[in-house]
């Protein structure tokens, strides 16, 4: 399963290369390498086994990268542009010995980042299939697996309006799952392009995920029989470089979704301008206190950092929501029963 790390923060850049490579468990690691604390759930009835962790949480990440960072270079530019807009990097090979990224990292700060490293589920491995994915200053990227993909692929293109549909340039669930879900946020707006340039609240972006999921369910429902559909994982971030949403959702009623965390501390554990770092060690050459950080929340497959009081999980079926001045809230994300899933899962995602 993949892997991915969002950063986001009113007014605290954070360095690319401090957040995602310079952590010994930064989301470069991540490929074959795995830090899940906290993840075994007590809660009554749920299924969180070794073995459902492990199916979930695949140790090999290997199938491609991608990177968003937002700048407000193209606002210095173009008169009609307002604000910051998402630039992108990917490539087909894992970042380890990825010498541009490494160079882009080391290069670059920014309020908002997304970063996902790929464990291709049935596409082809290109680079054109990696996350995130950019619709005009809109990020989304997602971890997990919409189940009985080939059987909707069709059906599912009906759903989307003609703009967001026209943007799909691969082949994976993801992306389509991403331009549903711009179709469902943009329709009070008319749809269209011009509708990615606008922002919408929080509760519009979450409102639209959620629309999105539901809608594939029911998809599959008719399309196979409520009694042959197997569960779904959405773990999926959106954001416009100001505002951001992220959900750990599956529709099954006893099995978990790959891991998902958020901090709203950890960025000065990951920031080299403070005394502190993500191995624990301290930082003789900080030039700051923690105090003086800003506001930031990061939200990330599996912590970068091994202080385990900065990282929360986010509960299955839940979300976290964060405004543009930065706060951050829970959501709890409701599964009707009518969508759970009734086929066995078997041993796949």
């Amino acid at each position: 399963m993949c892997r991915w790390l969002a950063y986001i923060s009113p007014d605290e850049e954070c360095l690319l290369e401090d957040v995602l490579i310079t952590p010994e468990h930064g989301i470069a690691k991540q490929v074959h390498d795995h830090y899940l604390p906290k993840l075994f759930s007590h809660a009554p009835g749920e299924q969180t086994s070794k073995l459902e962790i492990t199916l979930r949480n695949r140790l090999n990440n290997v199938d491609g990268f991608g990177l968003v960072w937002y700048t407000p270079v193209r606002s210095s530019f173009i008169n009609s542009v307002e604000g910051i807009r998402p630039a992108t990097y990917k490539n087909a090979q894992p970042p380890n010995n990825d010498a541009n990224f490494h160079s882009i990292c080391a290069g670059t700060s920014t309020t908002a980042a997304f970063a996902h490293i790929r464990a291709a589920t049935g596409a082809s491995v290109a680079a054109i299939n990696n996350h995130p994915f950019v619709f005009g200053r809109h990020t989304i990227m997602h971890n997990g697996l919409i189940s009985h993909f080939t059987d909707i692929h069709r059906p599912l293109l009906a759903l989307l309006e003609k703009s967001a549909y026209e943007n799909i340039h691969g082949t994976t669930d993801s992306e389509h799952l991403a331009a549903l879900y711009m179709t469902n946020l943009t329709r009070s707006a008319g749809g269209g392009s011009q509708s990615w340039e606008r922002q919408y609240t929080p509760q519009e972006m979450l409102r639209a995920l959620v629309e999105a999921f539901r809608a594939i369910i029911r998809l599959q429902q008719e399309t196979l029989g409520a009694e042959n559909v197997q569960a779904c994982s959405m773990n999926v971030c959106c954001t416009d470089g100001e505002q951001l949403i992220a959900v750990r959702l599956r529709n099954h009623a006893v099995e978990n979704p790959p891991s998902l965390y958020y901090s709203t501390t950890a960025g000065v554990t990951l920031n080299r301008k403070y005394p502190d770092n993500a191995s624990g060690a301290k930082n003789p050459n900080a030039t700051l206190k923690p105090e003086d950080h800003g506001k930031h929340v990061i939200v990330a497959s599996e912590p970068t950092t091994y202080k385990i009081g900065e990282w929360k999980v986010i509960e299955k079926n839940h979300g976290v929501v964060v405004d543009k001045d930065g706060n951050c809230t829970e959501e709890t994300i409701e599964m009707p029963k009518d969508l759970l899933a009734q086929a066995a899962t078997g041993r796949h995602f």
